[in-house]
């Protein structure tokens, strides 16, 4: 097995330095991640500047691009052969809910499904997570489980750890994607020129954070798992849009 590894956190970062080392004992592992923190970076391409791949002294190659910018350069024009799964992450930080219209490490990890390839967004809870033995860990029990017994190649599996020790974890929930309370108010400051700044406020907390959803999944220290998929149509508003529309012109008459 061919493993593709990328974040959003940038080629630095301790998950992903982690979840590499663990990865190379069952497998070929390549690295391909942005040089810098591209977190928020959401299903970005870099289209009107040239992306430069570099390699750094642990042999993880790092590209003045986004996490799809990785991917992307990645499977289309950079390494041979190709990667037989894209693993993202894991990420400091959670990727729960609507946060995964914004997440460069789930963006990563789409980049690879709408590319053929089997792939996982891996997040770890919290601010500040120190865990991320345990991810790993049981990242690697999940990896080999699908090489043994093959899921959907079409599938993107978004999957959030607690941040807690091993031995803490409840057990894997399939999960589907919870709901968030609208963001906090930006922030307004000013810098050390005395001009006016903001920063984007933090995410709100769970709302629709019910059984069933990823954030009760996390807060009972389940492993959360939910399958995504590309298609981003509201199917059950088809009939409904098209009986509407048969009452409206095209000239607005």
């Amino acid at each position: 097995m061919h493993f593709l590894l990328s974040n959003d956190d940038g080629y630095q970062a301790p998950g992903l330095g982690l979840l590499a080392e663990a990865v190379s004992e069952i497998g070929r592992v390549t690295v391909v991640a942005p040089d810098r923190n591209r977190s928020g970076a959401s299903n970005s391409l870099t289209l009107e500047a040239p992306l430069h791949p570099r390699r750094a002294e642990n042999g993880f190659i790092y590209v003045n691009g986004t996490p799809t910018d990785c991917v992307h350069l990645a499977i289309t024009g950079l390494l041979e052969p190709d990667p037989d799964m894209v693993i993202s992450g894991i990420n400091a930080g959670a990727n729960l809910g609507d946060d995964v219209l914004y997440s460069g490490t789930v963006a990563a990890a789409m980049e690879a499904r709408f590319l053929g390839r089997p792939a996982l967004a891996l997040s770890l809870i919290g601010e500040n997570p120190v865990h991320f033995d345990a991810a790993v860990r049981a990242t690697i029990n999940l990896v080999k489980a699908m090489i043994d017994r093959p899921l959907d190649p079409d599938l993107l599996l978004n999957i959030n750890f607690p941040d807690v020790p091993f031995e803490q974890y409840g057990r894997w929930e399939v999960t589907r994607l919870g709901h968030r309370h609208k963001s906090e108010p930006a922030m307004k400051m000013q810098d050390p020129k005395k001009r006016t700044v903001y920063w984007v406020g933090p995410p709100g907390p769970g709302q629709d954070a019910g059984p069933g959803t990823d954030f009760h999944a996390v807060a009972r220290n389940n492993i959360s798992v939910t399958p995504l998929q590309v298609d981003l149509t509201r199917h059950s508003a088809l009939d409904h849009l098209s009986r509407w529309l048969d009452s409206v012109q095209i000239d607005g008459r």
